[in-house]
């Protein structure tokens, strides 16, 4: 039998960090711990041997994590690199791990077997844009083999001439050079793939200054590349910019496959891959939503359910809630990743925590 709700972080290389999980809601009949300790823990990605491993944006560094008592929390970490510029994107890959940084994308080779003495990291990408302003990316190694990363917008909103900003790139290892695979994208620190069409959907966070309601974050689908997704013309359900909109009618964005609510920044997605949580088919999307902060009342912090059929949602319901009380938020969470066993990971880089959730029916 699993361990019940924890309300504090205990034996994890000497932390010792009350938190208050009793907080949480979740549906019935799930749980949630504290799983590891880390700094401004941000995108994650798990080896097949188990180790975890977490990029960072503020902190500069990259982390690996290992549970070696097996009681299903990481209480080893690694420091592998440090000193970094936005080290926020990491995908472990054929035994190496892939790291997006500020203007570059670095490989550690033979990582898993190197963790107390990391290899001098290889550049495979370099000369990406020196500019901060949406400069984290998100990284993922995708079906055909290419590595997929970010590039936000430089701004609230403009429109820039340099192709590969307000993008989703990609980067193909044989021998290709990194270009925008889909536009139009402001902002995206998350994305996945369709386990049954292989499609691509991803988070897009919307523009500021419009109001506490508008515009919505978006959930957007792309079946094949060279789609362009609205920005800076366009915001949410087709709202025209008051810039950019007279360029609209140009573009053919795409609209977006469901409307997240503005300023709720929605970030870190994963599918569903595994069979433990009842009443979640494989189709089954959760989103991390790290939460408003221009809002004139807060929003987000929490992750969300989102059900699809085909090429459509059905529902998006908020799946675990409470880290936001009245309009004080003690924990932020950026991404979600499903364990082999059917466990949901979720990185907080407010509470500096990785949490893990699972299912115990109440007989249990």
């Amino acid at each position: 039998m699993r361990h019940p709700l924890m309300i504090a972080i205990l034996g994890l290389a000497g932390y010792v960090q009350a938190l208050p999980l009793e907080q949480l809601q979740l549906p019935p009949g799930y749980r949630i711990e504290i799983a590891a300790k880390v700094p401004n823990a941000r995108q994650m990605t798990l080896s097949p041997e188990g180790i975890l491993y977490v990029g960072t944006r503020r902190d500069g560094r990259v982390f690996a994590l290992e549970d070696r008592d097996g009681d299903q929390r990481y209480e080893t970490r690694h420091t592998l690199l440090s000193g970094r510029r936005l080290p926020n994107g990491v995908v472990w890959s054929e035994g190496d791990l892939y790291i997006a940084e500020l203007t570059q994308l670095i490989r550690l080779a033979d990582i898993d077997s190197r963790l107390d003495n990391p290899p001098t990291p290889e550049v495979l990408i370099g000369g990406l844009p020196d500019i901060t302003h949406h400069g984290w990316k998100y990284l993922k190694r995708g079906p055909d083999g290419a590595f997929y990363f970010t590039l936000g917008a430089p701004c609230n909103v403009c429109l820039e001439t340099d192709p590969r900003f307000a993008s989703i790139m990609r980067f193909d290892p044989a021998g290709g050079e990194a270009a925008p695979w889909v536009r139009g994208v402001r902002n995206s620190v998350g994305f996945a793939w369709h386990p049954q069409d292989a499609s691509l959907w991803f988070t897009d966070n919307g523009r500021d200054h419009l109001g506490d309601d508008q515009p919505d974050d978006e959930l957007n689908r792309a079946g094949q590349g060279g789609l362009h997704f609205g920005f800076p013309f366009v915001h949410g359900d087709g709202l025209a910019d008051p810039s950019f909109g007279a360029g609209a009618d140009v573009i053919n964005s795409e609209p977006p496959v469901a409307l997240l609510g503005a300023h709720v920044a929605a970030l870190g997605i994963s599918f569903y891959t595994a069979d433990q949580f009842p009443d979640t088919p494989q189709t089954t999307l959760f989103i991390a939503q790290h939460g408003s902060w221009n809002r004139s009342s807060k929003v987000g912090y929490r992750v969300m359910k989102v059900s699809t059929e085909g090429e459509k949602v059905t529902r998006v319901e908020p799946f675990i809630t409470g880290w936001l009380q009245g309009e004080r938020a003690w924990g932020r969470p950026v991404d979600v990743l499903v364990e082999p066993d059917g466990d949901l990971l979720i990185s907080d880089d407010a509470a500096d925590v990785i949490y893990r959730v699972w299912y115990q029916p109440e007989s249990e």
